[in-house]
């Protein structure tokens, strides 16, 4: 059982790395977005796509690459207290507090996995002038929110195997 956690991580925490490093790339093209809707305002006749793409790449810059921050511990965190206590003690407060996160990520991936079926089968639009598809977007947050979930899984399992090591001395 061990095994197949310790794979588990191994792969989910490969497939986040990868996406959150070509996530951090995101934020050219967003700058581009609007550069380009600076320029076109000024020197030409405004563009009608350009906040909306730059929202639309916004969130999949933070929805994507949410996984990646969690696994570098780039996340909030309280550190009134957390700082002080030993490794075994924030692995426990981790493994329970983490729960609390699946459980809401959960529920997120669920309404927006319906939400996304909305989108596809009624070909919901956008209420802005340029009237973008809105399936798109939504399939990415659902992406993003699942792999979050998978993250978040796999941080269980490394918490798990931390308190494991402590309390056994070693992991098997």
């Amino acid at each position: 059982m061990l095994q197949l956690a310790k794979r588990y991580v191994s792969v989910v925490d490969r497939v986040n790395y990868q996406i959150g490093r070509i996530m951090m790339y995101f934020i050219f093209v967003m700058i581009g977005i609007l550069l380009w809707s600076s320029i076109s305002k000024t020197f030409f006749l405004p563009s009608l796509w350009t906040l909306e793409v730059a929202q639309f790449a916004m969130v999949a810059y933070y929805i994507m690459g949410g996984p990646y921050s969690m696994q570098l511990g780039s996340n909030v965190r309280m550190d009134l207290f957390y700082n002080e206590w030993s490794d075994k003690t924030k692995a426990w407060v981790d493994s329970f507090t983490v729960l609390f996160l699946i459980f809401y990520l959960g529920v997120l991936l669920w309404g927006g996995l319906e939400s996304t079926q909305y989108a596809l089968e009624y070909k919901e639009r956008s209420y802005s002038a340029w009237r973008p598809y809105m399936w798109p977007i939504k399939v990415v947050m659902c992406v993003g929110i699942g792999l979050m979930l998978l993250q978040a899984i796999s941080e269980l399992f490394k918490d798990i195997m931390k308190i494991r090591v402590e309390e056994c001395g070693h992991a098997e």
